[in-house]
């Protein structure tokens, strides 16, 4: 029985330790800030990284996960529980996979020659869900990155293995949220309490230092106003998932608010970027105006709580960004790049407010 099976998979506990085929090192570290754009001079000059407080280079937090990587033509470990988990659903039928969640928490920089290892176990699963892609186990894992017997960095990472939809089971499906209905749920114990969403080291430097408040137009989120009401949207709609990062985003529209990230610099991004080693986002409020930059109509498959077809619009904003979202008030074959839109406001069945598109309409 599958439940069975993976219950016994999570009292299994954590792999065995396995180290990665090279110590952290300065060549990968240059090819990983290359390839992602990343300009913290801390990771590549001495005297920078000196500057901010380190005795020497650092690595970025984030590459915890490549240094234990297997490589092109590495086989996963007998007793990996990605892998074993993974089997398991496989032979029952829920072939397909999609990512849900990831959040990873960094103890400390790593250092170039430092060896580490990583070890996984399955924290939890949720099961059987119907989801808008098809009947489906919500899976759990915990990772964890140690040098010797320090823990530098940990990561829960949520993956949904699903049986793709017919189309008798089209028309049957809710939410793909986990948890909770009459189906399966066993977590580990006590002591396998999921990390926090991904945070930098305490140390982390920034560019300069920012307001530890959020700011809407120069006036602290708090003297904003109430939360507003907003028309309810299909109970079917799917929800996003809110992260660290962009929890100051929904914060906003549910005040009516569309909320754009500001950097220490003054400049604005969108979606919002982590790691800026301050509590708070800084943003200002957009005007909620704005031209379609580019748009496509979505004809299928089915997404739960929309109507087929649908468009979904790029907007290009005047504060210099640009926001995705469903446009609606025009006709699919009636958009054009260049329309004018306005933001408006729905609530989803969590509370959530979700934004979309209007068409302006002169």
């Amino acid at each position: 029985m599958l439940e069975k099976a993976l219950t016994e998979l999570i009292a299994a506990g954590a792999s065995t330790p396995r180290s990665g085929r090279d110590p952290v090192n300065q060549p990968m570290i240059n090819n990983w800030v290359e390839a992602i754009g990343e300009t913290n001079p801390i990771y590549v000059d001495k005297a920078a990284a000196q500057e901010a407080g380190h005795a020497d280079i650092v690595a970025p937090p984030a590459m915890a996960q490549v240094w234990t990587m297997n490589g092109l033509h590495g086989t996963r470990a007998a007793d990996d529980p990605l892998g074993l988990a993974t089997q398991l659903l496989d032979e029952a039928g829920f072939t397909s996979v999609v990512g849900t969640n990831c959040e990873q928490t960094y103890h400390r920089y790593l250092h170039p020659g430092e060896e580490v290892t990583v070890t996984s176990r399955l924290a939890e699963f949720n099961g059987p869900k119907r989801t808008g892609l098809g009947e489906g186990w919500f899976l759990t894992f915990l990772t964890t990155w140690s040098v010797g017997d320090e823990v530098v960095t940990e990561m829960l990472f949520r993956i949904l293995k699903f049986a793709p939809r017919t189309e008798e089971t089209a028309a049957t499906t809710n939410s793909a949220t986990p948890p909770a209905s009459a189906s399966s749920a066993v977590t580990a114990p006590a002591a396998a309490t999921a990390p926090a969403a991904a945070t930098a080291p305490t140390a982390a430097p920034t560019a300069a230092t920012a307001s530890a408040t959020p700011i809407s137009d120069g006036v602290p989120s708090a003297e904003v106003g109430p939360t507003r009401d907003f028309p309810a949207a299909p109970a079917a709609r799917v929800s996003p998932v809110i992260s660290k990062d962009t929890e100051f985003f929904w914060a906003g529209t549910k005040l009516g608010e569309l909320r754009i990230q500001q950097l220490p610099d003054g400049t604005l991004r969108h979606p919002p970027i982590p790691a800026l080693g301050q509590p708070e986002t800084d943003y200002i409020v957009a005007t909620g105006e704005g031209t379609v930059f580019s748009f496509v109509v979505h004809h299928a498959p089915p997404v739960p709580g929309r109507d087929l077809p649908f468009v979904v619009a790029l907007v290009e904003l005047p504060e210099g960004v640009r926001m995705l979202g469903e446009l609606r008030g025009v006709a699919p074959d009636d958009v054009t790049i260049g329309t004018s839109v306005t933001v408006a406001f729905e609530t989803l069945a969590d509370g959530t407010v979700l934004p979309y598109w209007n068409a302006s309409h002169a």
